[in-house]
């Protein structure tokens, strides 16, 4: 069975991959961890927080993946079982968030402070693209698979 589509209008032509885009934010994991802000500061520009709370800079990395930023946390040491909890209710589990990021969004920059890191992106104003197609005035051309007209003599 075919599946239907926003994008299958004949007059949006070339959306096929917002399409995948957006099937592939629908099937990211729903898990909660770690929590994350995401706010509009201006503009054009944008800022990611996490709630990273126990991890140092070196237990953090934040790479692009094509149109994904992923953001990964791995915490080297594991003392939990030398440690006697009565209650923990700090996780301390590593964890992978990826954000799709639209065409042509720049990372700026990170920080962490204070358990919150800080990633800002910049949304660059778009160019307004206007393009005269010339059209070509002129007799037409007879094409070469076209049958041929019989004359009158010929026939």
């Amino acid at each position: 069975m075919a599946r239907m589509t926003l994008f299958n209008s004949p007059l949006l032509l070339g959306f096929d991959e917002i399409e995948r885009t957006l099937d592939r934010v629908a099937k990211m994991s729903s898990d909660g961890y770690p929590p994350y802000n995401i706010e509009q500061l201006d503009e054009d520009r944008i800022r990611i927080t996490l709630a990273v709370a126990g991890f140092s800079e070196e237990d953090l990395a934040i790479q692009r993946e094509d149109d994904q930023l992923v953001v990964i946390g791995r915490q080297g040491t594991d003392d939990s079982e030398t440690r006697i909890f009565l209650h923990r209710g700090i996780a301390a589990r590593q964890f992978q968030r990826r954000f799709v990021l639209a065409e042509g969004i720049e990372i700026d920059g990170a920080t962490l402070n204070n358990g919150l890191l800080d990633i800002d992106l910049r949304r660059p104003r778009p160019e307004t693209r206007v393009e005269k197609i010339a059209i070509n005035a002129g007799r037409k051309t007879k094409s070469a698979n076209a049958p041929k007209a019989l004359d009158v003599e010929d026939a």
